[in-house]
């Protein structure tokens, strides 16, 4: 049975509250939750507390939400709490050093990806973007650099030609939440030792940008269809016919049809699918939405007699 610690949480998304919700089942003493402020969501913009938050004070747990660590105020009132230890799970804030050194055993981090590979700000997304085979979680000592310290323990999971970046999120959180009670364990035992990144393996997982949705039809099928499941649900892969942005939020890559159209070009049409020539194969289009519309199956656009979905060309 791991000893108790006295544990400082930080993280603000579902992904991190699902972490704290395992550490709550716990002996440990979450002595303080931190989180970013409330931010405005919704159609009418109001100020939302954060998941992690929610779940905070659902259990009464103190929350406190700085807007930087990097005050002398924010770093005092940190030190109070006296901490053992710091987990840190999708924060969204920097650690300075000192922060870094404050509890007895430092800050580690539960990051979703096998570092040294993709570090950075969204590793689950560039690993379906990249095609990459498998992915997982990495327990991280954390120093000053970005995702750099020492490994300290690891899970894997397989890439599944089926997976969105939701569906991996999902399993990766929970994974996550697996593995860092691991971690605890291993530093009850007395084997927690960190094992140091291999930086000629590092790759940097960029911040996903809306403009990356568009879809270049001059690409494989194979590429496309990791576009659309890539980035599903945000940004949404698109492409356009005329003046209309059609969203993709469903498709597979076929290799059938047409091998010499022009990419871009409809060359088959099912009962339930649009098939769009690419630079190499095809892409069958399942599930998309049209300006205004709710994201359906392509059978029932079909059936509704949509025109312009028709057309020879896709943007």
């Amino acid at each position: 049975m791991t000893a108790p610690l006295r544990i400082i949480f930080a993280g603000t998304p579902e992904f991190a509250a699902t972490s704290l919700a395992s550490l709550l089942k716990t002996s440990h003493d979450i002595v303080a939750v931190y989180t970013q402020p409330d931010r405005p969501a919704g159609r009418g913009r109001k100020l939302t507390a954060s998941p992690v938050k929610q779940l905070a004070l659902e259990h009464n747990l103190p929350v406190i939400q700085p807007l930087s660590l990097k005050t002398e105020s924010a770093q005092a009132e940190l030190a109070d709490f006296n901490a053992d230890l710091m987990i840190v799970v999708a924060y969204g804030l920097i650690l300075p050093k000192i922060v870094l050194d404050t509890p007895r055993f430092g800050c580690i981090n539960v990051h979703a990806s096998l570092l040294p590979r993709w570090r950075g700000a969204a590793p689950i997304h560039r690993a379906l973007l990249a095609g990459d085979q498998e992915t997982g979680i990495t327990i991280m000592q954390m120093d000053v650099g970005l995702d750099t310290g020492n490994m300290l323990c690891k899970s894997t999971t397989p890439i599944y030609d089926t997976d969105t970046s939701q569906s991996l999120h999902d399993r990766l959180a929970a994974l996550g939440a697996e593995t860092l009670l691991q971690s605890l364990d291993q530093l009850a035992e007395g084997s927690w030792i960190g094992e140091v990144q291999d930086e000629a393996l590092a790759c940097y997982a960029e911040k996903l940008q809306k403009e990356e949705g568009r879809l270049d039809w001059t690409q494989s099928a194979v590429h496309l269809a990791r576009h659309v499941r890539g980035l599903n649900p945000w940004p949404v892969a698109w492409c356009q016919l005329d003046d209309q942005i059609l969203r993709v939020w469903d498709a597979q890559a076929i290799d059938t049809y047409a091998p010499h159209a022009e990419p871009g070009t409809l060359v088959a049409i099912t009962k339930e699918q649009l098939i769009i020539a690419a630079g190499e194969g095809a892409l069958a289009l399942n599930t998309i939405q049209l300006p205004g519309h709710k994201a359906q199956p392509v059978s029932a656009l079909l059936n509704g007699k949509h025109p312009f979905l028709l057309q020879q060309r896709f943007y």
